[in-house]
């Protein structure tokens, strides 16, 4: 079991350490806080290890180091630890981290499942000290935990990672493009990149981290508002880009820029343009390449949803280094995470296959709404984060008069969601639906995904039918005559719908001919 030995983190004190059982050739995760800050290490000697930290002026002024050791602890298992420590007290909320960002992996060893049930009885015995004040499963649903810069990453992550550090030290000018489909871990990358290479740089380096949607950056905002280093100033819109020079910007959802088409802001959109000397073809694209010398864009092409995103083909254009993420990070476990995310573009690219089966995530399809969303509404009580969400099929009648509801299918009743900005986390989220622009960028535990009227099958033709006049987002359709173009939008909503739930995703199908299509695929 895991042992929690606590002494002064003082100079005088240190023997109590060296004569400690696990004082010196153990294994040891330990954690130096002084109510405020808090450095998270691990060590095989930390009487030695506790008196190199004292030579930091930083470590010097915190005041008492926890020794947590057990009689079966390897280093792989301290190094696992150490790593879940800092991921789950950063979002905790209670300390300011001292640590850096670089290094955290996430690698396998024997009996990694065990060392990790032993993390839970550690964090337990925190809270007994009043080390940490919030549970396990409360911080997971937490926007700090999911967008902090502290996280473990995928060797194809630190790979780039550590590319990506090598490249901006190097050149006077360059983009980089990371391409990746959805949970495959593009802003956990891109906020742990922020921290890293300010962190790393050999020089001072000034860095905009632009994120073109408005709800997702206030949560990052948030997020970078609690870490020691940064700051929410750091987080910033396409549009201020041009108010400073930067060295580097790095764009999260970058299939989100916009160019001049079917957007709220034609003024201040053209405003931009002229003072960069562009035209009316001049996208939020453009600012960005001319307002720093380099560039790294998160991008999925996939996720274009709307006329006024760029099209892929800017990006094409780009003379950019391309990466690749891999591996999925948001949707099931073993292996259910690739086999999912495969049957999903091939159900939308119109490939027909028999849905897998699923041995850790949660797919289901439903013929009746009620069932569904009655679900949706348990899994909340038991998980947190379980949303209904749709295409945007009916009008925001809700909008103008809230006595009013904006859906209704088979006598259910429901409402579109109430605010744009963090609806995700907004306290009547559970008993409304979101559109795709409330919930995009953002992880879901469980999504009940209804699958609106816009949408159907034609099983002689054996493909998709867009019925334009049933899609109700005006500015996602106006100016598109390509009846291709505007498929490819309302399909690429729904796979990002499709792919936002961590533990299960639910479906409702309005369409009689496309429910029977999907359900006949589910075995």
């Amino acid at each position: 079991m895991a042992y929690i030995y606590t002494v002064p983190f003082q100079q005088d004190r240190f023997d109590l350490i060296k004569d400690y059982h696990f004082g010196r050739n153990w294994p040891v995760v330990y954690i130096i806080e002084d109510s405020r800050e808090v450095y998270i290490g691990e060590t095989t000697d930390v009487y030695t290890r506790s008196k190199q930290h004292f030579q930091n002026p930083e470590r010097r002024k915190l005041a008492r180091i926890h020794l947590i050791s057990d009689e079966e602890y390897n280093k792989s298992a301290t190094l696992d630890i150490e790593s879940l420590l800092i991921q789950y007290m950063s979002a905790e909320g209670s300390y300011l981290l001292q640590n850096g960002n670089l290094g955290l992996q996430n690698h396998y060893y024997y009996d990694k499942q065990k060392y990790q049930a032993k993390f839970e009885i550690v964090w337990e015995e925190l809270k007994k000290k009043l080390l940490v004040k919030k549970d396990l499963v409360q911080i997971r649903n937490s926007d700090l935990f999911k967008y902090s810069p502290y996280k473990a990453l995928t060797n194809d992550q630190l790979w780039i990672a550590n590319s990506l550090t090598a490249q901006i030290d190097v050149g006077d000018k360059n983009t980089f493009v990371v391409n990746g489909g959805p949970g495959t871990g593009k802003t956990i990358l891109a906020t742990y990149l922020v921290k890293l290479i300010q962190e790393s740089s050999k020089k001072k380096i000034s860095i905009g981290f632009v994120v073109p949607m408005t709800s997702l950056r206030k949560t990052i905002k948030k997020v970078f508002k609690g870490i020691k280093g940064l700051s929410s100033a750091l987080v910033i819109g396409p549009n201020e880009v041009t108010s400073k020079k930067y060295d580097l910007l790095i764009v999260d959802e970058a299939h989100r820029l916009k160019r001049r088409k079917n957007i709220t802001n034609y003024q201040s959109f053209d405003q931009t343009n002229r003072k960069l000397e562009l035209g009316n073809e001049g996208t939020e694209l453009d600012w960005i390449l001319m307002s720093a010398p380099k560039q790294i864009l998160f991008y999925d092409k996939n996720q274009t949803v709307r006329p006024s995103d760029i099209p892929h083909k800017k990006i094409d254009a780009l003379n950019a280094m391309h990466y690749k993420l891999e591996a999925q990070l948001r949707v099931g476990q073993d292996g259910d995470g690739e086999k999912y995310i495969e049957y999903i573009q091939s159900l939308f690219d119109g490939v027909s296959k028999t849905a897998p089966l699923f041995s850790s995530y949660d797919f289901k399809v439903f013929d009746d709404i009620h069932e569904m969303t009655n679900l949706i509404k348990v899994r909340e009580k038991e998980a947190g984060l379980s949303r209904l969400v749709s295409g945007y099929a009916w009008p925001w009648v809700s909008k103008n008069d809230p006595t009013k509801h904006d859906i209704e299918i088979d006598g259910l009743k429901l409402y579109w969601n109430s605010v744009n900005h963090d609806w995700v986390n907004s306290p009547n989220a559970i008993n409304e639906v979101g559109c795709i622009h409330t919930v995009q960028g953002y992880d879901l535990n469980y999504a009940g995904v209804i699958i609106g009227p816009e949408l159907s099958y034609d099983a002689g033709k054996g493909k998709f039918v867009v019925h334009t006049a049933k899609y109700m987002d005006i500015n996602g359709r106006r100016g598109v005559d390509d009846p291709a173009e505007l498929e490819s939008y309302i399909i690429n909503i729904y796979k990002t719908l499709l792919t936002r739930a961590i533990k299960g995703t639910y479906v409702y199908v309005v369409d009689t001919e496309l429910r029977k299509y999907i359900m006949n695929q589910v075995v």
